[in-house]
């Protein structure tokens, strides 16, 4: 049977998946796959798929945001998949963070709303460490500038970079000083919630990340292009899933 959001059956499944925000970006992803192929697309879950080392990889795009990624998991988990690693964009809120950089988390801030539907608040957002570790080989193997560590998952892109409008501007902007205090590298909208729902259905999951800017070096007069280039953190994750699937045999 159909699974009613990704629109994939058991026939589509596999173990190992790539979980772009984007769908736009499924199709370049696959080409760093083997036999990479289209499979679906329903609303903003679209699935292209290959191999890694004989293994079938699903890369299926989430959307934006932590209800629409906490549905791609619970649909992909309820086929089989037990390995995912999320693969997306972030802002650097930590001053080493700069445009280009590669995040990889090792947890979140919970400033999202759909974690408190899996587990009480105290229960932390934290990533697999083996696919922390995987991930982190495989940037460093690639050369890439990598940083480890917490960054924060929001569920208003607007209210991070329009807070003084809202009229909970008081709870933004303070929150905003606590996170940079304590030193968290960059914000996102997807991975508290993959985190907390990983944990609920029992699979793994880590996310790696590009850094497109850095509003805080911004705003401290550091003149560094914006980076969209997706690249980096698509073959860090690629590799990264090839190693974990070596792992696995």
């Amino acid at each position: 049977m159909k699974q009613y959001h990704i629109a994939l059956s058991e026939n589509d499944a596999g173990k190992y998946c790539i979980l772009p925000g984007d769908s736009g970006r499924c199709e370049k992803i696959a080409q760093y796959l083997e036999d990479p192929h289209f499979v679906a697309s329903n609303r903003e879950f679209t699935t292209w798929a290959g191999t890694l080392k004989g293994e079938r990889v699903l890369v299926t795009s989430t959307g934006i945001g932590g209800p629409s990624a906490a549905i791609a998991m619970e649909e992909l988990a309820a086929l089989g998949a037990n390995t995912f690693i999320r693969v997306g964009t972030c802002g650097g809120i930590n001053m080493n963070v700069k445009s280009s950089d590669v995040v990889i988390p090792t947890a979140s801030v919970r400033f999202d709303g759909t974690g408190n539907e899996y587990a009480p608040i105290e229960f932390p957002a934290a990533a697999d460490f083996g696919v922390v570790r995987a991930l982190v080989d495989s940037a460093q193997e690639l050369g890439e500038r990598w940083h480890t560590g917490i960054v924060q998952c929001k569920d208003s892109f607007y209210g991070q970079h329009s807070p003084s409008r809202m009229p909970v501007s008081y709870e933004l902007l303070n929150k905003w000083e606590a996170w940079k205090k304590l030193g968290v590298l960059a914000s996102e909208m997807e991975s508290s919630a993959l985190f907390v729902v990983a944990s609920a259905l029992g699979v793994r999951c880590g996310t790696v990340l590009n850094v497109i800017w850095n509003q805080e070096r911004k705003a401290a007069g550091y003149n560094e292009p914006d980076d969209f280039d997706t690249d980096r953190g698509i073959r860090t994750a690629v590799k990264a899933m090839s190693r974990l699937i070596e792992e696995g045999k």
